[in-house]
């Protein structure tokens, strides 16, 4: 896919990128090819707290056999429905720390601009090799390589919420729309794993920057077809380094396993206010 203008920052020095013959390029010269698998890594290695920051290949591999499975698909439909709702569909949308692109393809338009980011090389280099209509690159959440206002609408599904960086990219009026677990998001997966299982914590992460304009939750039975499905899910879950191999044996052999997906979505607004205030 070529990108005729500058819509990336150098993540050096924030100066404007220009792509001219697969090369993004700034005025300071700092140089970050374009892959043939259509994404940009904007990750410097000073930038990186380890060698391979993010999930491995194992992992993007199990979650993109799950999801295309179509188990999550009522909370893309729901996502996408409300994107569509604020008629925002011509403008610019993050999805921010996209994995392997999943969430992100769906919500692209004809007329829209759709960007992802991750941390995981190997989850960005599957994204953009399959989603080609799409913008990918490897980058940090708490640096993000745009200008100020660039985005009209940011989605961050299970993904950390960086709210001063989100609230910087996000444009005056531009949405906000997060995805965090509930308080019975796959309850009986963490009964198997857990002596005690303990529900979510639903008051993570809170935002206190943006106005919340809604929230609500979706939540439905899930019935798992095989163990192999239901040890994808496992692999995408945190506790899953905490399941023993007894657990992971008598997960593989399952059929038609009953888990119950619960998802809590909320809607923010950057208001004028914000800015008022901030000037």
């Amino acid at each position: 896919m070529s990108v005729s203008v500058a819509e990336y920052s150098c993540p050096i020095c924030q100066s404007p990128l220009a792509l001219t013959n697969s090369i993004y390029r700034c005025e300071q010269n700092h140089c970050f090819d374009l892959a043939k698998e259509n994404y940009v890594n904007l990750l410097p290695v000073q930038f990186k707290h380890s060698k391979n920051p993010g999930d491995n290949k194992a992992m993007v591999n199990a979650r993109r056999a799950f999801l295309e499975k179509s188990y999550y698909q009522p909370l893309i439909e729901c996502l996408v429905a409300k994107y569509q709702e604020f008629g925002l569909v011509t403008g610019k949308l993050l999805d921010a720390g996209c994995g392997e692109g999943y969430y992100t393809h769906q919500h692209k338009q004809e007329y829209n601009q759709v960007y992802g980011v991750d941390i995981a090389k190997e989850a960005i280099k599957k994204a953009g090799k399959k989603y080609r209509d799409c913008h990918f690159s490897v980058g940090t959440l708490s640096k993000l390589s745009f200008a100020d206002s660039f985005f009209d609408w940011i989605v961050s599904i299970y993904a950390p919420i960086l709210e001063p960086e989100f609230t910087r990219v996000l444009a005056d009026q531009g949405y906000l729309i997060t995805v965090t677990p509930g308080a019975n998001h796959l309850a009986e997966l963490k009964q198997q794993v857990y002596q005690q299982a303990l529900p979510h914590d639903e008051t993570r992460q809170p935002i206190t920057e943006l106005t919340l304009v809604d929230e609500w939750q979706l939540s439905y039975p899930m019935t798992l077809a095989t163990g192999e499905d239901c040890l994808n899910l496992l692999s995408m879950t945190p506790f899953a380094f905490k399941a023993s191999e007894q657990v992971k044996e008598w997960l593989a052999k399952q059929v038609d396993f009953t888990c119950q997906a619960d998802f809590l979505i909320k809607l923010y607004q950057k208001t004028k206010g914000l800015k008022e205030v901030k000037e």
